[in-house]
């Protein structure tokens, strides 16, 4: 057992749990704003800052902002518990949504990943690193994309067809979307969230007027 604490987040690492273990704790969590990964056999728990959990909240604002301008259906469910047990991995995403496949789950309370896709963006904000390797995680439960946010850079990750991701200059989820202009309104700022979120919704009318198209 290892644990790894720093001023903005703490962590956990154990090792050798059977998946049923890992199963029961992290069903008995409930609403627990509690981070829990497993890759065959080790687990670790985080428990996210107030840092953590203010900008894993902007980004998805930002997202479902951007999906409410454009017009774009999505389904939206958060930190959701994603695992497969044939294998053996499982984490929490900090958002997670539905978009080119948000039909097959809109209106559905439960989601199984055996049968049902997986989400098809994910969001890790990275202010620590994980022990573990999360995005082999994400790569094992077949995430078409995931965007990593490290408090300075955001970094868009396509799925390869070799099962890995790479770093792309743009998104699959949202193409029209120029990420070094969207990135800019996660720096900080003097702004209030809600200035902040008027001032983005305002720059996705300008460029709607001008030349974006969602995909459909």
């Amino acid at each position: 057992m290892d644990t790894i604490a720093t001023t903005a987040e703490q962590r956990l690492r154990l090792s050798c749990i059977p998946w049923e273990a890992y199963v029961v704790f992290t069903d008995q969590l409930g609403d627990q704003p509690i981070r829990v990964t497993y890759d065959r056999g080790e687990m670790e728990v985080m428990s996210p800052s107030n840092r953590h959990e203010n900008r894993k909240r902007l980004l998805g604002r930002l997202i479902e902002a951007l999906t409410e301008e454009m017009e774009i259906d999505i389904y939206s469910s958060g930190s959701m518990t994603c695992r497969r047990e044939e294998l053996a991995r499982g984490l929490e995403p900090d958002e997670c949504y539905w978009i080119e496949h948000e039909p097959l789950v809109r209106g559905r309370d439960d989601i199984d990943l055996r049968t049902d896709p997986p989400p098809d963006l994910a969001l890790e904000i990275e202010i620590s690193r994980s022990a573990l390797d999360r995005m082999s995680i994400y790569a094992a439960l077949r995430v078409p994309e995931v965007w990593r946010w490290d408090d300075e850079k955001l970094t868009v990750n396509l799925l390869t067809k070799r099962g890995t991701y790479r770093a792309s200059e743009k998104s699959k989820a949202f193409p029209f979307l120029p990420l070094a202009e969207f990135a800019g309104f996660l720096n900080p700022t003097r702004l209030s969230e809600t200035q902040l979120l008027r001032s983005f919704r305002a720059w996705v009318r300008r460029q709607k007027k001008q030349n974006w198209k969602p995909a459909r």
